[in-house]
């Protein structure tokens, strides 16, 4: 089997959609042997920032001398970066050869009945493959949700991890955030320990509430003190316990993602699950990456890279421009997926922008840059529509060059993943 097959056959699963529950993936991870069941996990939900979050804790793992495995979705330019080990992709003929011995499961269990989604498959994979790497910790952020997400079939963890939790995949998850909350908190086990993100105080009620039924203590991120002596578009440098560490995450969201990642190192350590001394500590943190979010590509003229793509997001990305591009003129390359809140992403933007160019992005459950570009209008913003992204960033690139204006790409992590390697070689010449 080649990789190009093998990636066929990964993607042949897609058709199946997202389906929540367990069943399915018990029964397959079954058939493999349930190599979840030989790992350790730090494992991590939310809304937004879970990337980042898992970014931080396995760069610091990494730099501590611990051999990681990292799982994350979606990916932005390799499909392999979904499975990390020591933060590096796994290789082509790693990935082939699980998909040789496994797939042949998959058709067998769907010969009687049992349909295994794309996302069930892959994270299969990771465990399968983490799990004979001798992973010492694997960091696992989930799909959608929690409760019912396919990586929540795991044995309670070293620590589970809420980041923020905003509005999203309502239609499954639910329409309040008490209901959404709900469902992240499903990967909170006893005999664990839970860290939390700052929340709104009616999310941090749900998730102490189900701290306190499930016996699990819980650490709050604000229970971590630093000092920021400094911020900017390549990130930020902060005091922490006497230590200084720099974050080359842009962004004020970042340092609560960053206290989020040191709230779940501290209590692991102070378990003595790990250890970490403060140098590793630095070496994690300098290193730590996290493509498309805030990502600064280029610094003259300024593009920015964020797949920021539901309103708390968008909120994070509204405070960073206003922090850091308050006196620029802003060209603004924007696609979204249709079943996105695009309405009240929209609505935190006027004023924001100089002009806004809409582009389609290449996933079916896009919306067409025409009619995102008449929801701009509908909330005062005249917006161009384009065929391409790229032909929208090549003509937001000329037009900063010329004029210094700063550009900036948003709406979605499948539209940065789409554009990302044409802006690295357009500002290469």
């Amino acid at each position: 089997m080649t990789y190009e097959n093998a990636f066929e056959k990964i993607h042949s699963l897609l058709t199946f959609g997202s389906r929540p529950g367990l069943d399915r993936m018990r029964r397959f991870l079954a058939e493999l042997g349930d190599p979840q069941d030989k790992l350790k996990y730090i494992h991590v939900a939310g809304t937004n920032g879970k990337g980042s979050v898992c970014a931080v804790l396995s760069s610091v793992l990494v730099a501590a001398g611990y051999k990681t495995g990292l799982f994350i979705s979606p990916y932005i330019t390799d499909f392999r970066e979904r499975i990390q080990i020591n933060n590096q992709m796994i290789s082509r003929e790693t990935l082939t050869n699980a998909v040789e011995r496994t797939f042949p499961v998959i058709e067998r269990l769907r010969d009687e009945g049992v349909i295994i989604t794309e996302f069930e498959y892959v994270n299969a994979l990771q465990f399968l493959i983490h799990a004979e790497a001798d992973c010492d910790i694997v960091v696992l952020e989930t799909g959608m949700g929690g409760l019912l997400d396919c990586t929540n079939v795991i044995k309670p963890p070293l620590c589970s991890v809420i980041t923020t939790i905003g509005l999203d995949h309502t239609a499954v998850l639910g329409d309040t955030l008490e209901k959404i909350a709900e469902q992240k908190c499903g990967i909170i086990k006893p005999g664990s320990v839970a860290v939390t993100s700052n929340q709104e105080a009616a999310v941090m009620r749900v998730i102490a509430a189900d701290c306190r039924q499930k016996q699990t203590p819980l650490i709050e991120s604000s229970s971590i003190k630093i000092k920021v002596e400094k911020s900017g578009l390549d990130g930020s440098v902060f005091d922490f316990e006497g230590i200084k560490l720099r974050l080359p995450l842009a962004g004020a969201h970042q340092l609560e993602n960053a206290k989020t990642a040191l709230a779940a190192l501290s209590v692991l350590k102070e378990k003595s699950l790990i250890s970490c001394t403060a140098q590793e500590l630095q070496k994690g943190f300098e290193a730590a990456v996290n493509p498309g979010r805030l990502e600064l590509l280029c610094g003259d003229p300024i593009v920015l890279l964020d797949g920021a793509h539901n309103p708390n997001g968008i909120g994070a990305l509204q405070k960073a421009i206003k922090e850091f591009l308050s006196e620029k003129r802003i060209i603004c390359v924007m696609g979204m997926l249709a079943d996105k809140d695009i309405d009240s992403a929209i609505s935190l933007l006027p004023g924001l922008f100089t002009k806004v160019y809409t582009v389609p992005i290449d996933n079916p459950r896009a919306i067409g840059s025409a009619e995102l570009a008449e929801k701009f209008a509908a909330h005062g913003m005249a917006a161009t529509a384009f065929e391409t992204p790229c032909s929208a960033f090549d003509k937001a690139f000329e037009e900063a060059r010329s004029d210094g204006s700063a550009v900036l790409i948003c709406g979605s992590l499948y539209l940065a993943g789409e554009i990302r390697p044409h802006i690295l070689d357009r500002i290469k010449k």
